[in-house]
């Protein structure tokens, strides 16, 4: 069997004979990732590459990245929050998703299934590009993958069975999986009750034993598991950490980590309480605009 570096040296030539070869985005780490999905069959990982590439062209994905922005954005995350925060044992960006508190009917009402899709291709372009590379830095060794942590309370089987919720979710699970493989490092399925472990008994076959291997599923006594795996300080209070995000809106919305050094600087809701006052007063001065107010960093 070829080593990993022969099989990635062979993709690349095969990649390049005809033309599919895009060195902006086929750099080592990305063909690596796709290699690893298709566990290092380079006939099965050209394809998937030349799929991506005509993926990318149909959906606009660099329209997008350029200049999509999702309307009413605030109240889209109120109403389906999922966000990026801190970074876990390994200096890999956490995403928290809280799948049971989405009412999917309401949330159509402000938005649509497409600029959903968008919004997520958006956010997973800026976490290949731009999230990764950061940690990459904070941490002092490469960084291509997240720790996700996926909220299931509330979800039941009339909510994952809904037709609207569940094309919206089959699709977008099915963009990450095929266009951004291996991505996912490790993933908790915290707060499943009886019925979700049930409906997990019939999605786990469906998944490739890479993918299965990455997941963990766990009832309501999560936080002590969570915590062998993530700081407390990064790991927000709801979740059974000390992270509020105080003074940036809080955890959903200040998108706080290596990749946004603003939100690291100001958020004061992990520090002893004596040193919060000064380092407070510190982060008016130090972002005070001309007229003395000081600036809001939004996420």
């Amino acid at each position: 069997m070829a080593s990993q570096q022969d099989a990635l040296f062979q993709l690349k030539q095969e990649l390049q004979k005809n033309g599919s070869f895009v060195p902006d985005r086929h750099d080592d780490v990305t063909l690596s990732r796709f290699l690893r999905a298709r566990k290092f069959n380079i006939s099965e990982t050209k394809r998937l590459v030349i799929e991506a590439e005509q993926w990318r062209k149909d959906f606009g994905v660099e329209e997008i990245v350029a200049h999509f922005q999702l309307k009413n954005k605030q109240e889209i995350q109120s109403l389906y929050p999922r966000y990026y925060h801190g970074t876990d044992n390994e200096g890999r960006p956490i995403y928290i998703e809280h799948l049971g508190k989405i009412n999917i009917n309401t949330l159509l009402e402000k938005t649509t299934k497409d600029d959903l899709l968008k919004h997520f291709v958006k956010e997973y372009e800026n976490t290949i590009h731009h999230r990764f590379r950061k940690c990459t830095e904070k941490a002092g060794h490469s960084i291509n993958s997240s720790c996700t942590i996926l909220d299931v309370k509330g979800v039941t089987f009339t909510s994952i069975f809904d037709t609207k919720l569940k094309a919206y979710v089959s699709e977008a699970a099915s963009i990450g999986q095929k266009y951004y493989p291996d991505s996912m490092g490790k993933c908790y399925i915290i707060n499943a009750s009886r019925a979700f472990q049930y409906i997990w008994s019939w999605i786990k076959p469906l998944l490739n034993e890479v993918t299965v291997a990455k997941i963990e599923v766990l009832d309501k006594d999560y936080v002590d598991i969570l915590k062998k795996q993530i700081p407390e300080e990064n790991l927000p209070k709801e979740l059974g950490g000390l992270c509020e995000c105080k003074g940036l809106g809080g955890c959903s919305v200040s998108d706080r980590g290596p990749w946004n050094e603003d939100a690291m600087r100001l958020d004061t809701s992990s520090l002893p309480s004596n040193l919060k006052s000064l380092r407070q007063k510190i982060s008016e001065e130090s972002f005070s605009d001309c007229s003395g107010g000081t600036i809001a960093v939004t996420a």
